[in-house]
């Protein structure tokens, strides 16, 4: 029997017809511009080959590589992908491909001048997601030099643009900085791989992008802020409030800081299932305002924008914590900064960054609605009763004594600062422990569980749910993840069809949402490195993907040709499939994903408010409904989320 089963299909017309496409499609390109940037492609791949067979054995000049190759690369998505939208860009193109042209042929040369540049820089980095090349822009100030000297950092984060291509985004990066440039600072652009407002694979990015750049400059990490106007504020309202400690400053300009309010769901929400709504909490900063107590935060909005909600909205939940909010205001403007205060922003963040990072303060108080999010300051959540339900700490350190208060937590570790041999009280829920004694002056650690209601030291044990391994779906496309294509019939041709339909709409959004191709392999070609470094998505069922007949034995399903068994209840399982994440069998420090892609990709081009999941751990399917149909829970016929010991 040979059916399409081990073939990865292209969309059909039908298919895409149903999609809506993002980025959208863009002007015709000329036959002579399209041979053009075609021929010097080739030329560069062929260049880029020398260079690697001249440095196979030298790996430090080919650390250099991607900051050459990012440009023939990037010219090549933009081209493949037919997304110019302006007739300037194809010379931005042509610009970008002479730029790699004589990087390479520096490289050959054995220099990399562009190092040391000061000025407007364009790097590059091969992304441990999915091995793309994801461009950044820089600014490097013109007092730099490689003297060694720890500078400041500011990473600053733009704007919504439906048709920022990697061209136009390079093209932007080549030809003018950012809202600030500080003096003596340099200023971080990530790409964050299109436009989702640095959420999901673009989070990533953020943190790539940064130890990239600390591969080849010298930054002070007490000295690293995040900013942003516009979608680039909603981003640094996130990174602000979910990632408070890691910086000095946050400095957020207009944007969005949760779904429902913003997007006035509030009379709608028998709409949306009661999962979706839960997830909300996965990005909404709104959540979480008083993480951003022990951090330096300069929040701006024009009078007459309507974003001005955002700063609205934070000022007020950290005023109900007893926190001021500072709010600098630009008089009768609207989405857009206003010179002066501008100006004052500038002034106020400068005053912030010569004192730094707080590196350890007195008290913390620190919320999450999940281990995705669990440390800020000296205190870590490793485990929470209920996930996406508030979890709470209110801890204090004095002279050898913690005391903390917890809600929603099960585990939990501290590390402030102490000094060696002095002996260590934690005082938890109003229970008295012990801990050793610190034998370093530097970081001291002791990590306590709940039992029965009662503290005792310790840490979590067994499976679990644990920080980078508690879910939902999409969390398994932050970082390695491998598509693994059916390759044998399916025990039926609907979800046969189906899995193939939903790993070909996953590829697709991939690459144009993301920026980049999703690994995809046959079963057969799976390795032990593939198992040990990245999350296996498996596409299929039991009789047409070997890798699920391997191990559906060891999850929380039954499934065989006649009857799904999720949760309890039975389903037919020629018109049901399972979709997925949990805890590889073969390797529990990864996850195993069970048909389904990123969850929330077709709903991109709405708002980036709405840009979150749409499936919680797990759900059954109804294969009459695709996912380009599958919209506000339609064609799912149970779903939920996994207990925090990976239970229905």
């Amino acid at each position: 029997m040979t059916r399409t089963f081990f073939i990865l299909v292209a969309l059909t017309s039908s298919l895409s017809a149903q999609n809506i496409i993002t980025p959208k499609a863009g002007i015709p390109i000329p036959d002579e511009v399209h041979e053009k940037l075609h021929r010097e492609i080739s030329a560069q791949t062929k260049l880029a080959r020398a260079v690697r067979g001249k440095y196979s054995v030298n790996e430090r000049m080919l650390r250099f590589l991607p900051d050459a190759e990012v440009f023939y690369v990037c010219v090549k998505r933009t081209l493949e992908d037919k997304i110019f939208y302006k007739k300037n860009e194809f010379e931005l193109a042509t610009k970008q491909l002479q730029e790699g042209r004589r990087r390479l042929e520096q490289l050959l040369k054995g220099v990399a001048p562009w190092n040391v540049q000061t000025g407007l820089v364009i790097r590059a980095y091969r992304s441990r997601i999915d091995g793309s090349l994801q461009p950044y822009g820089l600014w490097i100030p013109p007092n730099y030099k490689p003297d060694g000297r720890h500078r400041r950092l500011d990473i600053w984060y733009h704007g919504r643009n439906n048709t920022l291509s990697e061209v136009a985004f390079i093209g932007r990066r080549m030809s003018r900085p950012e809202q600030f440039s500080p003096a003596d600072t340099i200023v971080l652009s990530p790409y964050g791989r299109f436009c989702n407002a640095m959420k999901f694979a673009g989070e990533t990015d953020t943190w790539e992008a940064m130890e990239h750049v600390k591969q080849f400059y010298a930054i002070d990490d007490n000295r690293i802020s995040v900013r942003g106007f516009s979608m680039g504020g909603a981003a640094t309202w996130h990174f602000g409030a979910h990632h408070a400690s890691r910086w000095f400053g946050v400095n957020p300009g207009a944007g969005f800081v949760d779904t429902k309010i913003y997007q006035g769901l509030a009379s709608k929400l028998n709409e949306f299932p009661w999962w979706e709504q839960r997830l909300w909490h996965l990005y909404d900063a709104l959540d979480c305002a008083v993480n951003l107590e022990n951090t330096g935060l300069v929040a701006y909005s024009g009078e007459l924008d309507k974003q001005k909600q955002a700063a609205d909205l934070m000022e007020a939940a950290l005023a109900k914590e007893g926190i001021k909010m500072t709010h600098i205001i630009g008089p009768k403007t609207g989405h857009k900064y206003e010179p002066e205060a501008r100006e004052r922003v500038a002034e106020l963040f400068y005053a912030i960054a010569r004192s730094g990072r707080n590196l350890s303060p007195a008290k913390v108080r620190f919320v999450t609605y999940t281990l995705k999010y669990n440390q800020m300051h000296w205190v870590r959540i490793d485990g929470m009763e209920k996930h996406w339900e508030q979890a709470r700490v209110q801890a204090e350190q004095k002279a050898g004594v913690i005391e903390a208060t917890t809600k929603n937590v099960s585990a939990i570790a501290f590390a402030p600062k102490a000094l060696r041999g002095i002996k260590q009280t934690v005082i938890l829920d109003g229970q008295t422990l012990e801990a050793p004694r610190a034998w370093a002056i530097a970081e001291w650690s002791a990590g306590f569980v709940k039992e029965n209601g009662k503290w005792e030291q310790g840490s979590p044990s067994g499976l679990r749910k644990r920080h980078g391994l508690q879910g939902p779906i999409d969390d398994a496309f932050m970082d390695a993840f491998v598509f693994v294509k059916p390759s044998s019939p399916g025990w039926h041709q609907a979800t046969e069809k189906w899995a193939i339909g939903e790993l070909s709409d996953a590829t697709f959004q991939w690459r144009r949402q993301m920026r980049g191709d999703a690994v995809v392999k046959d079963s057969q070609t799976v390795n032990a490195d593939d198992i040990k470094n990245s999350h296996l998505v498996l596409w299929g069922d039991p009789a047409s993907n070997p890798l699920i007949e391997r191990i559906v034995q060891l999850l929380p399903i039954k499934w065989t040709k006649e009857r799904l068994i999720v949760a309890g209840k039975s389903y037919p399982a020629n018109n049901s499939m399972p979709a997925l994440i949990y805890p590889n069998p073969l390797n529990p420090n990864r996850y195993v994903v069970i048909n389904s892609g990123p969850t929330f990709m077709q709903f991109g081009s709405m708002s980036n408010s709405r840009q979150t999941p749409k499936l919680p751990d797990w759900a059954v399917i109804n294969v009459k409904f695709p996912v380009q149909i599958r919209t506000q829970g339609a064609g799912i016929r149970q779903a939920g989320f996994f207990d925090e010991q990976w239970r229905f």
